[in-house]
């Protein structure tokens, strides 16, 4: 478990900001699960995602996200982690396959987190931010994520990851632009067993 509460360049939870912020959300509560929750609702409504809100600069490490306020989903994501391990609850990374457009090419990775909760293990949450259409809740064990995978090129990664994916750091790393990230969003391939 120690891997998902480690402090690294890109979740740099120790970061005075973000232990500032941390400990607000908790406000003294100790229970990780309430905890996690004000955390996830709190990354889910306040920090901008920057293609429903077309927003730069483009962000990727935890104390970035929270400076500027804004984030994809992914950067969101390991804002949340740093959060949670701030208040040494485990987080670590989910991804789902998506299609951007709902049922064909072009397909990309959207990224959310998974969080331990005593009781319940390993409880997945999409603090993506909600919108028309979308409608992510922190109600374990029951997950609402932001998007379900229907086409039969998406996929839910069962992987749980303790560190962002080079692929996502790479891509949040070398745009200087939300609109560059978006025309380049990473994506892995899916091979499906075809039977006969």
């Amino acid at each position: 478990m120690e891997r998902y509460l480690k402090e690294t360049e890109i979740i740099d939870w120790r970061d005075p900001a973000i232990l500032r912020l941390a400990a607000e959300l908790a406000g003294g509560e100790t229970e990780p699960e309430e905890v996690a929750g004000r955390c996830f609702e709190w990354v889910r409504d306040e920090i901008r995602h920057s293609w429903d809100y077309r927003l730069n600069p483009v962000t990727c490490r935890a104390s970035e996200v929270l400076r500027h306020g804004t984030g994809y989903c992914y950067a969101k994501s390991h804002l949340l982690a740093a959060l949670l391990r701030a208040r040494g609850i485990p987080a670590g990374f989910c991804y789902q396959r998506l299609s951007l457009k709902g049922d064909s090419a072009p397909y990309c990775l959207h990224g959310l987190n998974a969080v331990h909760l005593p009781g319940h293990g390993w409880y997945r949450v999409d603090a993506r931010g909600n919108k028309p259409g979308v409608d992510a809740r922190f109600t374990p064990p029951v997950e609402q994520l932001a998007f379900s995978t229907a086409d039969k090129m998406e996929a839910d990664l069962p992987e749980i990851w303790p560190e962002p994916l080079p692929a996502v750091v790479t891509a949040l790393t070398r745009c200087n632009t939300y609109l560059e990230v978006y025309q380049g969003l990473p994506d892995v391939e899916i091979i499906r067993a075809v039977s006969g």
